[in-house]
This record gives structure tokens, sequence and C-alpha cells, in this order.
């Protein structure tokens, strides 16, 4: 019985012009080995322009320290993963354009964070193409988009989200508040009128009864618009609150607290963005004595302490606001990548998401994993009020955020809501 070899049988190899063929078969299957995998291509879609791009220029910044990060360790399947940057200029339909010409450009994971509003429309685009296009799903990393639909109706396979929400925010903060004594019976909620704000409007009346208070009165007002607050410290006087409970950002959140401290009203501020980097620095001595529900204290020990200082080495400044959170994000997808094996000659995105959902990672502030039932990340979170008596001081002041109640990541997740009606692949 003959055998064959590259095609050949040996039994024809009766000839010395038999001899050459096979010679010239062996030498092509040596000069043309079998395709390698595609290097895996990111698309960060983010506003890198504009009044917003500072945000989006931090988020950048995370995603790179962590890229080269991945990359300096092999990166995938021997090959370093590839970063594209996109300008969304701030706004859905520019997300929305930008996110078709990555993936036409080859991008199999896209990455944002700047704006629930954005979150949105990239997410649903991302749903509509993995349906359109069984076999070459894109994947969406949602680094900042917190409203909460993101993991109610919206949510879907191909989503993670890597931050927080409302709901987790919220049932943080007011417990916190609560046992340093400094939340108060009386709260007025103020939000800007969005989906972010609406859910933190909802997540403050929610937490009345658990917190111990009454909500006087609740604001939802246009976002960054209002340059004058001091209509709203009126009705913030009238109303006999002892605490402001805020989602607000940027402006709104600073202006809203000059107005106050320019009125005289001594009220205590419960927020969520006060890390913003500039807001300490603008705010001055207004923001002494205000709480922050958020993701990252370089104070909380030896290990924050650690990464932050690696990370100024890296980027020129110690890691705040979204940056840390994208970090960790970026390290999940990291560990994800070690388990997923090329499929054909790229990788298979559906078996990558699959594995993201098993990932735990233990990040400097504690365990951090993803739910699969709604793809919400389990993240540690640290209570901080503003004081001077800290070791790393922010925006150039003498003021920094001082610990004062640490959740891990199971005791501040909120449930998973029954809007979520996920879809796994089969």
């Amino acid at each position: 019985m003959s055998k064959n070899y590259i095609g050949v049988s040996l039994s024809s190899l009766s000839s010395p012009s038999s001899l050459t063929s096979l010679s010239a078969l062996v030498l092509a299957a040596i000069a043309c080995p079998a395709q390698a995998a595609a290097p895996l291509k990111i698309a960060l879609v983010e506003t890198l322009s504009g009044p917003q791009a500072s945000t989006g220029l931090l988020y950048r910044a995370a995603v790179k320290y962590e890229m080269d990060r991945i990359n300096a360790a092999g990166g995938w399947n021997g090959q370093a993963v590839q970063l594209a940057e996109y300008d969304n200029q701030g706004g859905p339909a520019g997300a929305s354009d930008k996110v078709k010409a990555a993936i036409a450009a080859g991008a199999q994971i896209i990455i944002q964070g700047s704006s629930s509003a954005v979150s949105g429309q990239i997410t649903e685009d991302v749903r509509k193409h993995n349906l359109r296009n069984a076999g070459k799903e894109v994947l969406f990393m949602n680094m900042g988009g917190e409203a909460l639909e993101l993991t109610g109706d919206k949510c879907h396979f191909y989503h993670f989200r890597f931050t927080t929400n409302a709901v987790i925010r919220v049932k943080t903060l007011v417990p916190a508040m609560k046992e340093a004594k400094e939340l108060g019976n009386k709260v007025y909620a103020m939000n800007q009128n969005y989906s972010w704000g609406i859910d933190m409007d909802k997540a403050i009346k929610d937490d009345a009864a658990a917190g111990g208070y009454t909500v006087v009165e609740s604001t939802l007002h246009d976002v960054n618009k209002i340059q004058d607050f001091s209509p709203y410290v009126a009705k913030i006087k009238a109303s006999g609150a002892d605490t402001v409970l805020t989602g607000n950002w940027s402006n709104d959140l600073l202006l809203l607290m000059k107005a106050t401290r320019a009125a005289g009203l001594k009220v205590r501020f419960g927020t969520v963005f006060l890390d913003q980097p500039g807001n300490i620095g603008n705010a001055g001595d207004t923001a002494l004595g205000h709480f922050i529900s958020h993701a990252f204290n370089i104070e909380t020990n030896k290990a924050t302490e650690e990464f932050a200082t690696d990370y100024k080495a890296k980027t020129g400044h110690f890691p705040t606001f979204i940056e840390p959170q994208t970090v960790f994000g970026m390290q999940m997808l990291g560990e994800a990548l070690k388990q997923v094996k090329p499929s054909g000659d790229k990788i298979n995105v559906t078996e990558l998401a699959k594995a993201l959902e098993k990932v735990r990672i233990e990040t400097p502030m504690g365990e951090t994993s993803i739910r699969a039932a709604d793809h919400q990340v389990v993240l540690p979170i640290v209570v901080s009020r503003v004081e001077k008596n800290v070791k790393y001081k922010v925006d150039d002041t003498d003021m920094g955020f001082k610990v004062i109640k640490k959740f891990s990541g199971e005791d501040a997740v909120n449930p998973v809501q029954t809007s979520c009606k996920m879809q796994r692949p089969s």
C-alpha cells in the first residue's frame, strides 16, 4: 500500500521528474506556512476635541497605559494589540459614524466612556451590527456610561460596563454619610435633566427610607446651560435641606456649590464627580467637608499608592476620576485575552465575551469581576470627604480626599434589573 505526502503518491515516484515535482511541492509548503491570525484591533471612540475633550483624553491615557502593559506581556497571540483613535466630537451622531468607520477598518472591540447618551448610541449600533453580521461580532467595552438602561432594557451580550451606575453611587454615599453623622434628615435632590440625572433622582428617593431622610424637594435642570444657580440655591434654602445629593458634573457641580457658598448656605453636598480634575481647584475651600462616592482613592492603602505612583510615572499625573476604573477594565480584557485562541485568522469575539464574564482580578482596591446576568462590573467603592489632613493633595491645593468608608463590590452593586433580557449566543 502506498502512502501520500503533500498530495503525491510514493508509488508514483519512479522517475527523476517525479522527485523534482515532490521537491518543488515541499519547498512551496515551507515558503507558504499556514496564515497567521490577524492582529487584534481596538478602536477608542472618544471625545478628543471640543469643550468636553478633557474627559475623553483621560480615557485615552488610561486605555493606553494598560494597552502598553498588555503588549509588553505579549499582546494577543504573540502580536501587539493595535489601538486606533476616533474622535466622536462629543455627540451620538458623530460616535455612530466613527463606530461604522472603525468596524470597516477591522476593529473588533470598541471602547468609549464619556456620556451615557453616546454610550447608548454605540451599544445600539454594536447590537444591530452583530445581528446583521453573524460570525463577525464586535464587543463594546463601556468605561463610563452610567445610565441604568445600558444594563437594563438596552443590555445585550456584547456590551460590558466597567463603571458604576446611580444606584451604586447612592447606595454607598448615603450609608457612609449617615455613619459619619453628616447626612441629616432633609435631603434636596439636584440633578441634570437626562438619563443619568433622572436615574440619580430616582435612586435618591428610593434610598430615603434606608437613609432615614426625607427628600424635601428635587430638581432636574438643563445640562451645562445654567450660569447662575442662585435661584436654585434659594429653593434649597427655602426647603430647609441639610444635604444636597447630586450627580451633577463639570460646571453644573462647581457653579452650584459656589452659588451655595456665596449665599452663605450651610449645606453638605454628597457628590459623584467631585474628583474630576480641576473641580477642587476651582471650588477652593467651598469643597471642604463635601462627600464623594468613587471607584478609587489613592489614600486607601499601600497598593493604591503603588499603582498611582506607577501611573504617574507613565502618564505624568496620578489616576483620578474615570481613569482607575478604565485601567481595571482593560486589565480584565488582558486576562480574558489569555483564554482565547485564534479562530481561523482572527479572534472569536463571542468566545472573548464568554471569557470576560469569568474574569476575576485583584485590583489595588480589591476584587473586581463581571456579573454574567447583565455584564455590570462588580467593583469596590470608596466614599471620601474633602479634607486638608491628607497625604495626597489634588489640583495644587492643600486639600484632598480622605477615606470615610469602603465597600466591597458585592456590597455595592445594584440588583440585576428585571428589564435586562439578555439573549446569549447558542
